[in-house]
Formats: structure tokens, C-alpha cells, sequence
């Protein structure tokens, strides 16, 4: 009898990876606790091509196991549907559990019933909630509530009895973080908990399982909440930029089902709470400080608040995490006292040191990403930001430390006051970012480009905070949305990120004015609403990419209406005969003439703002008017038509010059060419433009930000892959492969990162990354999305002279597909595979196309000239 392997898992809302899924299975590990939205929808993986499918979702596990589905059965359903099938049972109400299985037909022949997995319901309705919202209105005399706040953290504490306990269900909302432990022992191993958000307008709550950790008899449960976002890190400092939320507050609710029924321990005031524990101040731009010798007393009872103001909803997307850590490199003392750690990779989180010695010694560690030339710390690329942690010891043996609610950007640390002589085996460096599943891997013949991909892997798990965020070093932080517009598309070949965007695109959504004006930074919490059309654009870009690299169309159904809002706004105020005149930031941090500075100020380099925005607006368009396609608005879709020919008209009567656009930059040539604005008899000539200039720069690099994410699948569109191969390998400045030559172990903010003013000199972002990664996939590779969510696959890589092999693998909503190709003489030999459930139309090297069904495949053919 053949056998069938399927592998479950649970897609709620979109925003469960199928990687994860496959981890959930594997490992063992709990599904989702408490999901906020009513119609879940399923995914799984299997072997052969399925005919049809059949879902069971029952409200107990002894009805699964008996095959009733009380709450769903699908019945058996004919098509090769695997991915996001949505949930069609009974109406889900709040703390339901619900367990299913499924059944597939594989090739006409039916397969058994897999293993069951589970998912539970949240609290959907508010009138769910009893608790209330607790905290403490003011600072203590140790705290400082200024333009550099010093917060202490604040700590609550419950006593409960409980016997015979069959289920405890535990419900925290902690903004900005929050830890929470019963009788000690710490819940969950997430970190920095919970999800950033505008907390006027949403408040994320996690749920646990608690059951394990409850006993029998007397219990005890403690919170400390942390600043995070909340409390912001400059309070007093801008009040016109920085959005203020007030003082960290508490959201709880303990449901516990015993031999009586069910029991309820909320957050209200008879709780204990205290400011005066060893957590003295906590400032994601300033560092942690924490006293050992404090020991929690003087407890009082905290203080009723009032909410936020914004919605409860469940975290949907994956929790911070410690997911990996590495030991230094090197430590060396430079002034007597003071030792400088290496840790060998620029990275996010933080160093946990293991010290002995006596009370009320202090251990101060202060983080850089660089070091200057005599050896010291180069921190004048932080700004204002002081990131440095103080640990003071209470002198009771080893002592294990790290902090808990601030995380930095760093590869060096400077450590001063440690007892003794450290060693490294005293530190250690934890990684901390999203649990992101790694999705996807590259290697090839070209040590940069391999280099590169490591830096960009590094790059972004830095920079994955809850939501994405431009650095994690200075005294920023932020969510610019023009930082992800193609970039997200590329971090999600390495990163199951799907989650993540969803969420992303309802911080955007929430930070929406009633008249459709959008922030360049999302969640809001820097006052910038300067009405661009790049930056803000990302809010469509993204559904985009979710819709391809997931198959999710919901997304796209739930933000449609504000994106055509956003849109309608930007027309309205800055269309004037078919040209968008408002921009701010152009083809930000192009190249400049001189090694110090940040912008260019040559307009010969410079692209000019009202062609970048008239361009991307003709783009959104486009990509409005397939979603209009795609959701049946028949009327929007010839709207958006007849607007964009308009615009496009507009576009090419203003810019269009003789044989090129405006003053002739790549930039200037590239939107239009890629965004298919380009006349046809003049694509050719327009094209040669770009290609000439980047060759007499030597085969470097012209563009900033807006140009790069289109320039590497713009060259090889068109022909000329041998050059962006010359661009991803140069290592002459600027190009990234400088970066990788002068020591960069991330991806640098400025292409002259090694020179430039320190006033914006991060030399850990991601923006310049353009489309490096999705042309390293798509082209060099060869795994693209020929239909949503890679259904169908278009597997066209190109082969450049120069490069001898190159592979790579992806895992797709259907499973992992892998594209290996070497050259031998004058013939290329490339292996395949395809997973199950899944067509590829495979272009070989020889010009012949063939397609094909799931499995593994060799191919050797001689390269077309």
C-alpha cells in the first residue's frame, strides 16, 4: 500500500507559515493559543499530486479520533486546493478548542487520515474580559521623566489558591513589555513580549496553556512590565514627533478550570505592586540597569487606569525570540580595567555575562558596532542613544545576567568594572529577533555574493522587532516604510515573514488619517506624515507580495479600501495633469560626489522627485487595478486603467528627452523602462542609456534606494544578466561587495558607510539591499512565482559568464523546491525539485521549455548563444 506523508498545520488569518507548520507537527510543539478571528484557514504538505481532500474539525479530541466533526466536516472535496483552505463549520466562540485532521486523495487512490493537530480560540468579545487595567500614574524619586527617561520597572504580584485544576488558560496584555511567571517559573520563552503597536488604536494580548504550571494548594504570580514602546524611550524630548502613550500598565485575566467549575483571576487592585525592585531603568535606547541586591518589598497596591484606547486583539504574529547565540571572538584590554569584547558579527540583542564577585560591585557593558583606530568603542554613529547596560552584583557566587527589556544593534562591547579577568567562556551573545522560520538557502561559485548573503541574512533578523524596523543601533528604531518596498519581498526568501507583513500592513492601516493620509513610519510613533508616494506605496507593495509569495488574498481584501483611500488623497492634493508633484526623500542616499557626505548634491546624480513619484504612482495603479480584478470591483478596475494611461501620457510628454528621461540617470530611465511606461520603439535606446552609464562607472553602482530595487531584475529583464552579476560581484566603491571588503558583516546604510558623517551612518540596515536577494532566487537561481503562493513555479535561471555554479532552495507553501546548476565545458547540468501538488515551467539552458510535475530532475543541455 503506498504511503502518504502529510504534514498539518494551522493558517489562521494567513499568518501561520508553512514552515512553522511543519515545525508544530515535527517537534512536538503546542499549536497557536487563543486566535481572535473567526474563520481560520488550513494548509498542509504532501507527497503526490492531490485529487481531493477532506477536513474533520471536532470540539474534542475523542470525537476527532471517532471521526465526528461536530464543528466541521468537509466532506470529500475535489480539487487540488492544500493551501489556506478556509473553515466553513459552526460559528467559533471564544475559548472553543478545536481539532482536526485531514484526508487526501493522492492520484485517484485515498490516503489515510493524518495525525491531529489543534488550534484555540481567543476572547472575541470584550464583554470576555474582567479584568481591569492597572498600573501607577507617575515615577518614583529614583526615576526621571524627562528628555533621557529613567523608568524603573514595575512589578505586580498575585497570591491564589487553586485545587483539582483540570486547564488553566492565562490572558496578558502588558504594553510596552511584559514578563510573566506563576510560582516562579518563567511563562513561555518568548522575549521582549508582546507586539509593538499604536496602542491607541490596538493592544496585542498573548495567551499561554499555564495548566503544567499551576499546583495544587498556594500559587503565586508575578508580572514586571518594561517600557518598550509604551513609555517612549524620549518623553519631554519632541512632543510634536514623538506620540506619547503614557505610563506601563496591566491587562490580565487567569481563567482556571477545576473540580467546581471555572475560576476567574483578574487584574484589579487587590494585587501588590512595587516600583522598587532590581530593574532601576530600562530604555530601548539607553540600556538596562539592574541591581541584584534589591529584593522586591514595599509592596503597595496599584492604581485602577484607564486603557489605552485601543482594541484588544490576539498576537498574530510570532513572538520575539532568543534564536540562536555565539560566543566572542576576541577580548582584549585596552585602558587598564577595561576589556573590549568582539563577537565577531555585527548582530541585535544582547550579551548575558556569568561574574562572581562582591555585593554592590558594578559591571558596566556599553555596545558598539565599531571600533575607532586607537581601540575604543566608535559610538558617534548612536547619537544621543547611550546604550549601555549596568549590572550591580549582590555577591552571592556566579551570577547570571542579561537584560530583559531593551535590545541593541552591536559587534563590540566595551566591559569595565568586571571583577577579574574575563574569559570567553563569561559572555555570551544572544540573538534575538522574530521566530521567523529560515525558508530559504543560496551558495554559489562567487565567495561575495556568498558573503552577501550571510550579511543580508544577518542584516535583517537584526531588524525584525515585532515589526520592521531601520536599525537597531541609535537612537531610532523605526518602521520607515520605504525601507521595505522590494526588500520584503526578498527577506521572504529567506524568512518566513508572511505573518509578520500581515501584521505590518494593519499598523500602516491603523496610522491612516480619516481624510486617507498615510505616515512614512507605521506604527506612528514618530509624527511623519510628509505625503510621499514611495514611501507610503509600500503599504501596496506589500499585499502584493503577500498575494505572490503566499497566495494570500486577504490581505488585499481588507486593506483595499484604505489603499484606495491613500490613493484618492494623494491624487487629489498632488495630481496635477497626470504628474504627482509631491516628493521629499527622491532616490534616497544615492552614491555622493564626496567620501563624508550622506546626500548627494550633484543634480547630475540626483533623480528628479516628481518623475519618481509620477512613476511609482503609474505602478500602483497597475497593481490597484489587479486587485480590483481580483475582488470583482469591475468599476475600479477601469478607473484605474483610464487614470494610469492618463498618467502615463503625462509622464512620458514631461520627461521624456530626445532618447531618455530627465537628466539621464539610471534611476530616471529604469522606473519607467520596468513599469513598462516606456514607448515601445524606444525601450531599446532607453535601455542602452542604463547600461551605458553603469558601464562607464566601471560596473558600479548609481542608484539609491528607490533605484535598486528595481535595477538588478531591470538589467536582467532586458538581456543584460552579465552585468548585474558585474554589479553584485564588484568590489570597488560603491557596491556591496565594498562593503563585504571593508569588513561589513551586515548590510551598511550609506554605499560610503566607512566615511560618511556619523549623523546617519548605521552600518546595520537593509534598505540599500534593493533587489539583490529576490535576483539572487528568481534569476541566478531560478525560483520564481508563476502563480500565487508558487501553485505554478517559473524556474529561468540565467548563467553568467564568470559564475560556475549556483544553487538554491526555497520552502513554499507546498514544500521545498530546490534549483542546483554547474557548468561542465560548454553544457550547464541542473538538478530540480519540484514538491507535490505543485507545476514548474523549466526553461533550459538550450531555449527548450518543458513542464513538469512534482519530484526530482536532472537536466544537462548545452547554453544557447
Amino acid at each position: 500500500m503506498r504511503r502518504y506523508i502529510i504534514i498539518l498545520m494551522l493558517l489562521v488569518f494567513g499568518r501561520v507559515s508553512a514552515q512553522e507548520a511543519v515545525d508544530l507537527l515535527c517537534e512536538q510543539r503546542a499549536n497557536p493559543e487563543g486566535i481572535d478571528v473567526v474563520q481560520p484557514r488550513l494548509s498542509w504538505q504532501l507527497s503526490g499530486d492531490q485529487t481531493a481532500w477532506q477536513v474533520i474539525v471536532a470540539s474534542s479530541e475523542e470525537k476527532l479520533a471517532k471521526g465526528v466533526g461536530d464543528l466541521w466536516n468537509s466532506g470529500k472535496v475535489g480539487n487540488d486546493e492544500s493551501v489556506l483552505v478556509g473553515y466553513a463549520g459552526v460559528p467559533l466562540k471564544s475559548r472553543m478548542v478545536c481539532y482536526w485532521k485531514v484526508k487526501v486523495w493522492t492520484n485517484a487512490r485515498e490516503g489515510g487520515w493524518s495525525k491531529p493537530a489543534y488550534w484555540s480560540m481567543g476572547l472575541l468579545q470584550a464583554a470576555d474580559w474582567k479584568g481591569k487595567w492597572i498600573g501607577y500614574e507617575q515615577g518614583f524619586p529614583w526615576d526621571s521623566v524627562s528628555k533621557f527617561s529613567r523608568l524603573s520597572a514595575r512589578y505586580f504580584r498575585k497570591n491564589f489558591d487553586v485545587r483539582g485544576i483540570r486547564q488553566a488558560r492565562l490572558y496578558v496584555a502588558g504594553p510596552g513589555h511584559y514578563e510573566v511567571a506563576i510560582n516562579g517559573k518563567a511563562i513561555g520563552d518568548q522575549v521582549l513580549a508582546q507586539a509593538p503597536t499604536d496602542y491607541t488604536k490596538s493592544v496585542s494580548y498573548n495567551t499561554y496553556d499555564v495548566t503544567k504550571e499551576c499546583s495544587d494548594g498556594k500559587n503565586v504570580l508575578d508580572v514586571v512590565l518594561g517600557n518598550g514602546r509604551f513609555f517612549t524611550m524620549r518623553p519631554k524630548y519632541k512632543p510634536k514627533k514623538i506620540k506619547e502613550f503614557g505610563f506601563p500598565k496591566l491587562l490580565l485575566q487567569l481563567e482556571i478550570t477545576d473540580d467546581k467549575g471555572r475560576r476567574t483571576i483578574v487584574s484589579d487592585t487587590s494585587w501588590r505592586f512595587t516600583a522598587d525592585g532590581p530593574i532601576r531603568s530600562n530604555n530601548e535606547y539607553d540600556g538596562e540597569e539592574y541591581d541584584a541586591r534589591k529584593e522586591l518589598g514595599g509592596w503597595m497596591k496599584p492604581q485602577m487606569v484607564a486603557a489605552p484606547g485601543g482594541r484588544l486583539v490576539a498576537q498574530m504574529n510570532p513572538p520575539i525570540k532568543v534564536m540562536t547565540t555565539i560566543k566572542p571572538v576576541g577580548i582584549k584590554e585596552g585602558k587598564p580595567g577595561v576589556w573590549i569584547l568582539d563577537m565577531g558579527q555585527n548582530m541585535a540583542g544582547w550579551v548575558q555575562m556569568s561574574v562572581r564577585g562582591s555585593r554592590g560591585e558594578q559591571v558596566t557593558l556599553r555596545y558598539a558596532e565599531t571600533l575607532q583606530k586607537n581601540g575604543e568603542l566608535y559610538t558617534a554613529n548612536l547619537r544621543d542613544a547611550k546604550v549601555t547596560d549596568i549590572y550591580t552584583l549582590k555577591g552571592e557566587g556566579q551570577e547570571v545576567w542579561h537584560p530583559v527589556f531593551v535590545f541593541h544593534g552591536f559587534r563590540y562591547v566595551e566591559v569595565s568594572g568586571y571583577p577579574g579577568r574575563p574569559g570567553f567562556g563569561d559572555f555570551e551573545g544572544q540573538v534575538v529577533y522574530d521566530d521567523l522560520a529560515n525558508v530559504g538557502e543560496f551558495h554559489s561559485s562567487d565567495t561575495i555574493l556568498n558573503q552577501l548573503f550571510r550579511n543580508a541574512w544577518w542584516g535583517i533578523n537584526s531588524n525584525y522587532k515585532g515589526m520592521p524596523v531601520d536599525c537597531p543601533q541609535r537612537n531610532e528604531r523605526m518602521p520607515w516604510l520605504g525601507d521595505r518596498a522590494t526588500g520584503s519581498l526578498g527577506e521572504s526568501y529567506l524568512f518566513n515573514n508572511g505573518l509578520l507583513y500581515a501584521k505590518w500592513l494593519e499598523d500602516i492601516e491603523e496610522s491612516q488619517k480619516a481624510d486617507g493620509q498615510l505616515p512614512d513610519v507605521a506604527p506612528a510613533y514618530w509624527n511623519y506624515y510628509s505625503d510621499n508616494m514611495t514611501w507610503p506605496g509600500v503599504y501596496i507593495l506589500i499585499a502584493d507580495m503577500l498575494y505572490n509569495q503566499y497566495g494570500d488574498v486577504r490581505p488585499i481584501r481588507r486593506h483595499y479600501a484604505s489603499m484606495k483611500k491613500w490613493l484618492r488623497y494623494m491624487s487629489g492634493k498632488y495630481e496635477k495633469d497626470g504628474i504627482i508633484t509631491k516628493d521629499k526623500y527622491g532616490d534616497w542616499c544615492v552614491p555622493p560626489e564626496s567620501p563624508e557626505l550622506i546626500h548627494s548634491k550633484d543634480s547630475s546624480r540626483n533623480t528628479d522627485g516628481q518623475l519618481i513619484a509620477t512613476a511609482y504612482y503609474y505602478h500602483l495603479l497597475g497593481l490597484m487595478g489587479h486587485f480590483s480584478e481580483l475582488l470583482h470591483v469591475s468599476a475600479d478596475a477601469a478607473e484605474f486603467a483610464g487614470e494610469g494611461e492618463k498618467v502615463r501620457t503625462a509622464f512620458n510628454k514631461k520627461f521624456f528627452v530626445e532618447d531618455h528621461y530627465s537628466n539621464n540617470t539610471v534611476t530616471a530611465n529604469l522606473l519607467p523602462l520596468y513599469f513598462g511606461m516606456v514607448p515601445d520603439a524606444k525601450t531599446e535606446v532607453v535601455f542602452k542609456h542604463i547600461t551605458d552609464k553603469i558601464e562607464s562607472n566601471g560596473g558600479q553602482i548609481s542608484t539609491g534606494v528607490i533605484g535598486t530595487q528595481w535595477l538588478m531584475r531591470g538589467l536582467t529583464r532586458y538581456g543584460r544578466a552579465d552585468l548585474a552579476y558585474r554589479i553584485a560581484s564588484n568590489t570597488d566603491y560603491p557596491s556591496w561587495g565594498y562593503m563585504v571588503e571593508h569588513g561589513a558583516t551586515t548590510i551598511w546604510e550609506l554605499w560610503n558607510g566607512d566615511s560618511a558623517d556619523p549623523a546617519m551612518n548605521s552600518q546595520n540596515h537593509i534598505m540599500l539591499l534593493g533587489d539583490l536577494l529576490t535576483w539572487m532566487f528568481q534569476d541566478l537561481a531560478g525560483i520564481a512565482p508563476a502563480a500565487p503562493g508558487f501553485k505554478k513555479i517559473r524556474m529561468k535561471p540565467v548563467f553568467p559568464a564568470g559564475l560556475d555554479f549556483a544553487e538554491a532552495s526555497y520552502q513554499t507553501p507546498y514544500g521545498r523546491v530546490s534549483s542546483s546548476w554547474r557548468r561542465k565545458g560548454g553544457a550547464i547540468i541542473w538538478d530540480v525539485v519540484v514538491p507535490a501538488n505543485v507545476r514548474a515551467q523549466v526553461y533550459l539552458p538550450d531555449g527548450k521549455v518543458r513542464e513538469i510535475g512534482s519530484g526530482a530532475y536532472h537536466f544537462e543541455a548545452n547554453l544557447k548563444l
